[in-house]
């Protein structure tokens, strides 16, 4: 994923409550929105953006588009998504919340079969600091940098980012894949990105209590990813016997995987510390150690 100013991007549901407040935002950061859609409503605009009825409208209209962030409602996003697919764009960033998880499986399903990248949903999108915002993200919180940022929760995020950006230290991207049980996007395909992504020197993850994303992604930045990788594990203090928000990730800890003692925090602390990751108590920690694995990796060529 290379995302520039230059980024073309159409926003579906933009009659939404939520698109309506948050597009604007996005267009004065610089993102290019060229066009929205909303069955009923082609034909008019909204903040100055035309809006058409069909994604393939759209596309006719104001040419190729590059990403579509998709705001409609929980029982039409995956509609949207595809249709999405179906005119040809390969990057799908879903906003919306409350998506049916089986709707998702055949998202996932069609995003596979065509090498879409979906993020989400229940997610406030990607943010590449200084050039576009695609989505929710506070830019505030935000300044260009080289560090890369993948958080399966939003807020903590946007609260991990202004810890960064007051100790100077600067974001390449950050993006956020959702806490659904079922996401378009894992974490390992985006530390995979990141690693893979020149302007990124370093990667923080930020994990939850439930799932195995986290511990899989461990395995991989073992085998893989030579950039420092720093951690933070929301969940430390959830009572073991009680089902408490993030409902759906306590519940779902202590189910299936959870009942087997593979998703606890300390499992998966352990296994991204096994994995020579750095992981931070709190968050307010990151900058810390992000600074330790920093000077380390300046010193280890002369160590040699």
């Amino acid at each position: 994923m290379r995302l520039t100013p230059n980024t073309k991007v159409l926003i579906c549901g933009i009659a939404e409550p939520l698109a309506i407040a948050h597009v604007p935002l996005m267009r004065d950061y610089g993102t290019q929105v060229l066009a929205g859609v909303s069955p009923g409503e082609g034909g008019r605009s909204i903040n100055e953006i035309p809006v058409f009825d069909l994604v393939e409208e759209a596309i006719a209209t104001v040419g190729p588009i590059d990403v579509v962030i998709v705001f409609s409602p929980a029982y039409a996003a995956v509609d949207a998504a595809l249709e999405a697919i179906a005119a040809g764009i390969r990057q799908v960033v879903m906003v919306s919340a409350g998506v049916p998880p089986l709707d998702m499986v055949r998202l996932v399903r069609r995003a596979e079969a065509t090498d879409t990248l979906v993020l989400g949903p229940n997610c406030p999108g990607i943010i590449v600091p200084g050039q576009v915002l695609l989505g929710l993200h506070p830019a505030e919180c935000y300044q260009p940098g080289s560090i890369g940022i993948v958080s399966r929760c939003s807020t903590l995020a946007y609260e991990v980012a202004l810890q960064l950006t007051r100790a100077g230290f600067g974001q390449s991207i950050a993006a956020c894949i959702g806490a659904d049980r079922v996401v378009g996007s894992s974490l390992l395909q985006w530390l995979q990105m990141l690693d893979e992504d020149d302007r990124t020197e370093a990667i923080v993850l930020i994990g939850e209590v439930s799932g195995d994303g986290e511990l899989r992604a461990a395995r991989y930045i073992a085998e893989t990813i030579d950039k420092p990788v720093i951690a933070y594990i929301a969940g430390h203090f959830a009572p073991v016997n009680r089902s408490i928000g993030h409902a759906n990730q306590i519940v779902a800890s202590r189910t299936e995987l959870g009942k087997r003692g593979k998703t606890d925090v300390a499992t998966k602390v352990a296994a991204l510390k096994a994995a020579k990751v750095r992981v931070a108590d709190r968050p307010s920690k990151i900058p810390e150690l992000l600074q330790r694995a920093l000077n380390t990796k300046a010193k280890a060529p002369s160590a040699k």
